[in-house]
């Protein structure tokens, strides 16, 4: 879709009037940024409906916390391979088939995990005692939640990115900082519903309106709505069809020394995208350092839970945690996001969450203590799902297309599983080597939020560079 002031001046529909509440919207803009903001939100939905099954299946394990850490190594790797395989299919197919494709196979994915979870469903099929079948269920449950954690980690890097790859490719650069904050909008109500209706389902009768299912069932749920996604990504796609739909077209706009480049190399050749690349290493290492100190609490208070209450008590935890996260990130996406980016710009929207988490660590690494740090990491989340997400989703705006899908899938995946990595590292030198204490890790997030703050001023600085550059062309 390309911007014309002239629209803004045009009669706005009941639903266009009623979105400006929110964000600048113009007349036409109103039902494709319904759709995107529907399309976003079961996406989120569907992946909050199984990030606490996924915490429920590792940290019940031995060691959960550690090997949780461990895992961020292998997805990276997984990655490294996926990547550059969904590069040749940008080349090879239309966005919206190659859209469908990925996501088609992440819900077969779904389904053969739920397969596995119910192998006892097999049982009557196959000439072995009911006893021996059973414990044989029983050892391949036990043993999936490595292989599970590291699906999701995939399945929820590449998705998400996919689809904000998506959305910079359907808006232009003025539209995007002004729509932005309404498709993210989208994100974060679809990450509260999955939080909450996960809590409610994993819950016994009587503690919540809905039955109770098992994380296995959940996944189905999940994939459901996946499916859902396809759909509205196809009505989008037709509706703002442009002159460059197809993997050939998608390098109209890229310099002729980047066409037929795949991700990692169009990272590497560009300062910008190395500076974004960096970014998302350092960000994510942070983050999952806390998170790290966060699941080490969470199973210290898990011990001391009664035997007849553990069952399902992690799974029910994080689905709360993840519920107020949310819920505060909704209120700052209604209430806040727009206003920043308007008043304030990238250059002060970008710096809330370094601050935030900055001052969040200081005060853990004083008082290591569950619940101050359900609060402040609630308070950080839910910044980061809402003003980060939507400012470092705009930070792509002014990009090729072959960037936008290429080179974000390389940046939001690969580098932020490398940040997963360096984190694992340290946790395993730390934690497993040195025995450091969470107090030492929350020190540790005091010193690179520093570096994170210097690195966010070169980001907007480069932005602003690329912008002119992106513009004139």
């Amino acid at each position: 879709m390309v911007s014309d002031p002239e629209a803004g001046k045009a009669q706005r529909s009941a639903l266009e009037t009623a979105l400006a509440a929110l964000a600048p919207v113009r007349a036409g803009e109103g039902l494709t940024a319904l759709a995107m903001t529907a399309n976003v939100f079961l996406l989120l939905s569907a992946y909050y409906l199984i990030k606490p099954v996924r915490e429920e299946l590792i940290l019940a394990a031995p060691s959960g916390a550690e090997f949780k850490s461990y895992a961020s190594a292998g997805s990276a790797l997984l990655l490294f391979i996926a990547v550059p395989i969904y590069g040749r299919a940008v080349d090879a197919m239309p966005r919206n088939r190659l859209i469908a494709l990925v996501t088609v196979f992440f819900t077969l994915c779904m389904g053969g995990f739920f397969a596995v979870g119910r192998l006892e469903w097999l049982g009557s099929l196959v000439p072995v005692e009911l006893h021996i079948w059973s414990s044989v269920a029983e050892s391949v449950r036990g043993a999936l939640g490595i292989p599970f954690y590291l699906w999701v980690s995939v399945f929820s890097m590449m998705l998400v990115a996919q689809f904000w790859g998506f959305a910079n490719d359907v808006y232009d650069e003025e539209q995007g900082k002004r729509l932005f904050p309404i498709v993210g909008l989208g994100a974060s109500v679809g990450a509260a519903t999955g939080s909450i209706v996960t809590s409610w389902l994993l819950k016994p009768p009587g503690w919540s309106p809905l039955p109770q299912l098992d994380v296995f069932q959940l996944i189905l749920v999940s994939a459901s709505l996946l499916l859902l996604t396809i759909f509205i990504t196809q009505w989008v796609h037709v509706r703002e069809a442009g002159p460059a739909t197809n993997g050939e077209a998608a390098a109209d706009d890229a310099p002729p020394e980047d066409e037929g480049r795949g991700g990692f190399a169009l990272v590497l050749s560009h300062r910008y995208l190395i500076l974004l690349a960096a970014f998302s290493l350092l960000f994510t290492f942070v983050n999952s350092n806390g998170e790290y100190i966060l699941s080490k609490l969470v199973t210290a208070a898990f011990q001391a839970v009664p035997e007849d209450e553990k069952p399902g008590w992690i799974g029910a935890f994080y689905g709360e945690f993840f519920f107020y996260v949310n819920v505060v990130g909704v209120l700052l996406q209604m209430f806040a996001v727009s206003r920043i980016v308007k008043h304030g710009g990238l250059r002060i929207a970008f710096m809330v969450l370094p601050v935030l988490v900055l001052v969040s660590s200081i005060a853990v690494a004083a008082l290591p203590l569950l619940a101050l740090l359900r609060v402040t990491k609630t308070l950080e989340n839910a910044t980061d799902y809402s003003l980060n997400n939507t400012v470092r989703n705009m930070l792509w705006l002014p990009t090729t297309r072959a960037m936008k899908y290429k080179a974000k899938q390389v940046v939001d995946t690969v580098m932020v599983r490398l940040g997963d990595v360096s984190s694992g590292l340290l946790v395993f030198v730390g934690a497993g080597m040195l025995h450091l204490e969470v107090r030492a890790f929350a020190i540790i997030n005091v010193a690179l939020c520093v570096l994170w703050l210097w690195l966010a001023r070169r980001i907007v600085t480069e932005n602003a560079t690329q912008s002119e550059r992106h513009g004139a062309q």
